[in-house]
């Protein structure tokens, strides 16, 4: 980092000021950043985005050479655009007083400044305002410092680390309008890690780069990262993947992370930026994870100037193949078949006897460093693909799915009539969800689905959303139900799985016989069902309700009918 000079002896952060174990409060940060923006309104434009759950406003600014801050003009004028979140958990502030400083010596180094060439330094200081005003020294329970810290939820107690494509928070609201505006071509999110001991300071996960995909993936892997690694060696700070072992320890390999779009990473990847997700380690002085902070964004934000065009390129690419008639992946599983590798510096891992109960712990021994390779297994599959409709249907009453496409800039057509097509329509045949709550929702783990052309009418009012436009990968991961973070996985269609009517026992007892005798089809399903199940026989509501389930006279058209409909070419 530079050192604080005469020139900015009134710009001091409190990081400088204090013993390099304190961070900002969000009320010094926000004064720190308006005042900049005073002093040096040529440089810096400050100001509110938006506001919290509990109320606080949500800032952004923006750092151009130039001093050219309206967005038309810079997306007229094509300029590139990197961006730097940070306090989404106010427990790991790293980014957020490293950020500061940044900015701060933007405005006073004007050599730092005119490096930026065209490219614009968009950045939120402090994204989590209702969590890093919730100030303590006790819930990180595993990291060195610093002193005082916030809190990882919000106002709603939610991690908005899983909360981009579900949007229960106001953040999120005003985090998707905000990025789906400008766009940028690069993001970095700043955060602190938890896990396994090793020597690094600065892990890095990025976007998973088969998932990323088109000319990006390859780009990213095979020429981001390497220099990126190479920079951040030369800078003092050598960098590894994030430490996520396959087993208990990093001595058994490694595998990505592979950030579905609940994550930043995997929320801009929906936008074809190449994201970065920086975790220092918990077990380094906040006075080391602060220098290696400041060191990975200023290595990323170099390399974006100086290949500004080729990563501009390759997004303009992706956007146009994303928008075209293919077989399109929605889901992914890591490839353990085929692991690359990494040279690895860690610590002898140590099993032995808890002092607290009955059973073997693991620990790190510091004074037995080793490095060797190990597997790293950064490859990703795809495991469920489906064929890309030419567009998509929205009934009209499904509100809060319309308004989360329209934060993100998804174009759609209103009908003025009704409207007569042939559709695909997806049939549940069944959920599995999470037993306990995940995020406020009750998150579905397995969905299973056939597919049924229909005639059906669309009404005047709903929403036809082609894919013809460069937000097709947005529409397609968030409308597929078997995409990873689809609306559909968490609960925004759940209506649809109740069966709205039911029976009384003793009258459907003969309507169902009746059934049997009527209907041949339910008949053989339900000879079948017994063999299959006959410790059920002696269930009467298990009987009945499989019947009820199949019979056509009492059949509930919407019932488990996914209402987003598929128009294909």
């Amino acid at each position: 980092m530079s050192s604080p000079t005469a020139n900015t002896a009134s710009f001091i952060t409190p990081y400088e000021a204090g013993n390099q174990n304190q961070t900002t409060t969000w009320e010094a940060c926000i004064q720190f950043y308006q005042d900049l923006a005073v002093q040096f309104p040529a440089v810096l434009q400050f100001g509110q985005i938006g506001v919290s759950d509990n109320g606080k406003p949500i800032h952004a600014g923006i750092v151009t050479a130039d001093g050219v801050f309206d967005r038309a003009r810079i997306k007229q004028e094509q300029r590139p655009i990197f961006f730097n979140n940070n306090g989404i958990h106010p427990g790991e502030p790293e980014g957020i007083d490293s950020c500061m400083a940044l900015v701060r010596d933007f405005c006073v180094e004007p050599e730092r400044l005119a490096a930026l060439g065209k490219t614009v330094f968009l950045f939120i200081p402090v994204y989590n305002v209702d969590g890093c005003l919730n100030r303590q020294n006790t819930s990180r329970v595993n990291q060195d410092g610093p002193e005082q810290f916030g809190f990882r939820g919000n106002g709603l107690h939610l991690d908005l680390n899983r909360d981009f494509i579900k949007c229960d928070s106001e953040n999120a609201q005003v985090f998707n309008r905000f990025f789906s505006e400008w766009s940028p071509d690069v993001m970095v999110d700043t955060h602190t890690s938890n896990g396994a001991d090793y020597h690094y300071t600065m892990t890095l996960i990025q976007t998973q780069a088969d998932k990323l995909g088109y000319g990006l993936g390859p780009f990213l892997r095979n020429t981001m990262l390497p220099a990126i690694y190479t920079e951040m060696q030369e800078r003092g700070w050598p960098t590894c993947p994030y430490v996520n072992p396959v087993k208990d320890s990093p001595d058994h390999g490694i595998e990505d992370f592979l950030e579905t779009p609940r994550f930043s990473t995997g929320y801009a990847a929906l936008h074809h930026t190449i994201g970065f997700m920086p975790e220092t380690h918990m077990l380094k002085p906040y006075a080391d994870r602060y220098a290696s902070m400041r060191a990975l964004v200023e290595t990323v934000l170099a390399f974006t100037v100086a290949n500004a065009a080729q990563i501009q390129a390759l997004r303009a690419q992706a956007r146009l193949a994303a928008s075209q008639p293919q077989q399109v992946a929605v889901h992914w599983v890591a490839d353990h078949e085929q692991a690359s590798s990494f040279l690895f510096k860690g610590y002898q891992a140590v099993y032995s006897p808890s002092v607290l109960g009955n059973y073997t712990r693991l620990s790190y021994d510091r004074s037995q460093p080793w490095e060797k390779p190990i597997a790293y297994y950064d490859h990703f599959v795809a495991d469920i693909q489906v064929t890309q409709p030419k567009a998509y249907l929205i009934p009209q009453a499904w509100r809060a799915v319309i308004e989360r496409l329209q934060w993100n800039g998804v174009q759609m057509h209103r009908l003025e009539a009704d409207t007569s097509m042939q559709a695909e329509v997806y049939r549940i045949q069944s959920v599995q969800s999470r037993p306990h709550a995940y995020e406020g929702h009750m998150f579905h783990d397995d969905v299973q689905l056939q597919a049924f052309g229909e005639k059906v009418t669309a009404h005047a009012g709903d929403y036809l959303v082609s894919l013809d436009q460069p937000q097709a990968r947005y529409i397609v991961e968030t409308l597929e139900p078997q995409a990873h973070d689809s609306y559909f996985r968490w609960g925004f269609f759940n209506s649809v799985l109740e069966k709205k009517e039911a029976y009384s026992d003793y009258v459907f007892e003969d309507t169902a016989t009746d059934i049997l005798n009527t209907e041949p089809e339910v008949k053989q399903a339900f000879e079948q069902w017994k063999q299959a199940h006959p410790e059920l026989l002696s269930n009467q509501q298990a009987v009945l309700n499989f019947i009820f389930s199949l019979c056509a006279r009492f059949k509930e058209p919407e019932w488990r009918r996914y209402p987003v409909l598929r128009i294909m070419y």
